[in-house]
């Protein structure tokens, strides 16, 4: 029996600790993930925290997997590699060592209940499009159109592509 593939988009944030170590090994343990490969990786970017604007500077990058996994498994799956790298869910918005969100499921749309795909306020968050676009250009989020015209509405925002 052939299991289905599908690409799924993650988001990776941090900015308490040492946020690149804490990103690096994220995307580690993204290729490392059951029924799963790592397909591609963005670029670091320094981003200006977005509604609790008292706190450091975040780091930023996407990735974007193959998997097997049913979406509440890989987001169960993302939410237990948060919680090895000590992230406590404290507030909205708060500082934070580590943040993974399940950005896009395939083409899929999904409201469950802690589950929202695509990501609810992604279309709005230049910090997610600029590093969705590097590694996946053409991407379309669902319900919303390409991913590429929702970062040009963004370019207020400030995000910075840090050298590699």
């Amino acid at each position: 029996m052939t299991v289905r593939r599908t690409s799924a988009l993650i988001g990776i944030g941090a900015n308490l600790g040492d946020p690149h170590r804490s990103i690096a090994a994220a995307i580690s343990a993204l290729g490392a993930l059951p029924d799963s490969a790592l397909l591609r990786s963005s670029s670091l970017y320094r981003t200006a925290p977005v509604g609790k604007t008292d706190q450091p500077d975040f780091f930023n990058a996407a990735a974007l997997i193959e998997t097997a996994l049913a979406p509440r498994v890989l987001l169960d799956a993302l939410l237990a590699i948060e919680h090895a790298q000590g992230r406590e869910r404290s507030v909205p918005n708060a500082p934070r060592t580590l943040d993974l969100d399940l950005l896009l499921y395939g083409d899929r749309m999904i409201d469950e209940p802690g589950l929202a795909v695509p990501h609810p306020r992604m279309h709005e968050r230049r910090f997610v499009l600029d590093p969705l676009v590097e590694i996946t250009p053409y991407c379309v989020i669902p319900g919303r159109g390409a991913a590429s015209a929702w970062l040009a509405k963004s370019l207020d925002q400030r995000v910075e592509r840090l050298p590699t």
